[in-house]
């Protein structure tokens, strides 16, 4: 049976051969241009509703990098009532304009105070600069933060909407959302653990270099480039955002090692996976590389189940739930690859098929844009999750 689901606001399935445009690029992933004028400080931002319009005041922390940009996309596309926005960013960004629904906004200095007169504040920052920010703003607006600083703290909801988003009613101003590669690995697991149940995880994970940030795309980029004019391997690292070359190569080691050998990314699918589905005692276990792709997370996971699955049944299963798109024709060479999900808000699934050496074992391919859907997308969508319950208010 050919499986290529593409429901209302899918995205269809490509034909063989014929690939969707890489857009949006990784150089210019958010409308923005620069500034000649100088910087505006946070004193010349004024937050005034217009009329009695009931919207939101927002304000993106980190705009001007990888997520930060792409949060900003996934707000337009929202449906979220935005009355006033606030962009601030690092240095680096600050005096850029960028565009929301018709009209520029500066990117400005992060000022705490100025944060707390909005109403949610998303957080695209690292996870010290995140833990530097959270306290003072307690009290004051929702806080949605990307980063890791949060994820496992007892009190912070750890949400991704489509599986646990009734969790942001326990929030105490702050809620996490997860990284990047637990998202569309959780999306899947769901609706499988209602179906059949979870008794084991094996994750592989084959994550590009955009996870580590502008400057490991540039190396990968500067070492294809040194490769392909020299015509001889690039043995030592262009940069230092690995301790290998990336080009052409692989690497089995994201983040620390830890005691026991694992790396701190792949003790990340462990625990916010238990976290999120509410399976404390789910045995994981993972591993994650690093591979020479600029945008897209891909994933080889076999899940074993207390009930026996069907492969025909688990398929209508996934493609049946929110956020998924089944695309798995072997015959036809269709499957998804991270060059065709760049710039894709959904999770997609391939090669489903059961395991050969367990009668309760699933295997399957999944990918997805790691910026867009394993970050921006669920950012915006634990905002809209809060907003829909009355949660956040203007």
């Amino acid at each position: 049976m050919t499986w290529r689901t593409a429901s209302a606001g899918r995205a269809a399935a490509p034909r063989e051969g014929n690939f969707p445009p890489a857009s949006p690029s990784w150089k210019s992933a958010a409308p923005e241009r620069a500034s000649s004028v100088a910087a505006e400080s946070s004193s010349s931002v004024i937050l005034v509703k217009k009329g009695d319009d009931p919207g939101m005041k927002v304000a993106v922390v980190g705009a001007g990098g990888l997520v930060g940009r792409r949060i900003l996309s996934a707000l337009e596309e929202s449906k979220l009532p935005v009355s006033a926005l606030v962009l601030t960013g690092h240095s680096r960004s600050v005096g850029k304009k960028m565009w929301f629904r018709g009209e520029e906004h500066p990117v400005i200095k992060t000022d705490v105070e100025l944060l707390r007169r909005v109403d949610a504040v998303l957080l695209a920052t690292p996870a010290e600069v995140s833990r530097q920010l959270v306290p003072p703003l307690g009290g004051g607006p929702l806080v949605v933060d990307t980063s890791s600083a949060f994820r496992l703290d007892e009190a912070v909801p750890l949400v991704v909407p489509e599986v646990n988003g009734p969790a942001v009613r326990r929030h105490r101003g702050v809620i996490a959302g997860p990284n990047c590669s637990t998202i569309q690995m959780v999306m899947v697991l769901h609706p499988l653990h209602h179906k059949y149940g979870l008794r084991r995880v094996v994750v592989t994970t084959y994550q590009s270099v955009s996870g580590a940030g502008y400057a490991a795309m540039k190396q990968l980029e500067s070492e294809v480039r040194v490769w392909l004019a020299s015509g001889k391997p690039v043995l030592v690292p262009r940069g230092d955002a690995f301790p290998y070359p990336i080009a052409f190569n692989l690497i089995p080691h994201i983040d620390a090692f830890t005691a026991d050998g694992y790396t701190k990314e792949e003790m990340k699918l462990v625990l916010e996976t238990r976290k999120i589905l509410g399976l404390p005692d789910l045995p994981i276990t993972a591993t994650a590389v690093r591979v020479p792709v600029f945008v897209g997370h891909s994933e080889s996971i076999l899940v074993e189940t207390d009930l026996a699955p069907d492969v025909d049944e688990a398929r209508k299963v996934l493609a049946s739930s929110p956020g998924i798109v089944v695309w798995d024709d072997p015959p036809s060479k269709t499957y998804p690859l991270p060059v065709m999900v760049e710039g894709k808000s959904q999770v997609f699934v391939g090669r489903v098929r059961r395991d050969l050496s367990s009668p309760r074992g699933l295997l399957l391919w999944v990918v997805a844009d790691n910026l867009l859907r394993g970050a921006a997308v669920n950012a915006v969508g634990i905002l809209e999750t809060a907003y829909n319950m009355g949660l956040v208010q203007g």
